[in-house]
């Protein structure tokens, strides 16, 4: 797998700010079939930062439905994988340097 396939986008949420502010570890949306390694080596080569470690987690799709004039509307969000990097210490990611 090419390594500009395994990262799709960092996650920019509160609870990512503060896990980036206090400890470190930053929070991207990974291609399914990226493992550790291929996310280490992602993040390290296009941020320029050593990381230390790596946690994954598959999150499960959802049932999702809504009301509407065509009637009643029955569908399904697609499963996503997440990546929790932390990251050396005195190193940071700026994830705003683009925005």
């Amino acid at each position: 797998m090419k390594l500009s396939d395994v990262l799709i986008k960092p996650i920019l949420s509160e609870k990512a700010n503060k896990q980036s502010e206090k400890m470190n570890r930053y929070s991207f949306v990974v291609d399914k079939k990226a493992n550790k390694l291929e996310i280490k080596r992602a993040v390290e080569s296009f941020y320029g930062v050593t990381v230390d470690n790596v946690n994954t987690i598959v999150v499960p799709s959802k049932a999702k439905a809504k009301y509407t004039k065509a009637g009643f509307i029955v569908g399904r969000k697609p499963s996503k994988k997440k990546a929790i990097v932390t990251v050396a210490e005195g190193e940071t990611i700026d994830l705003y340097g683009t925005v």
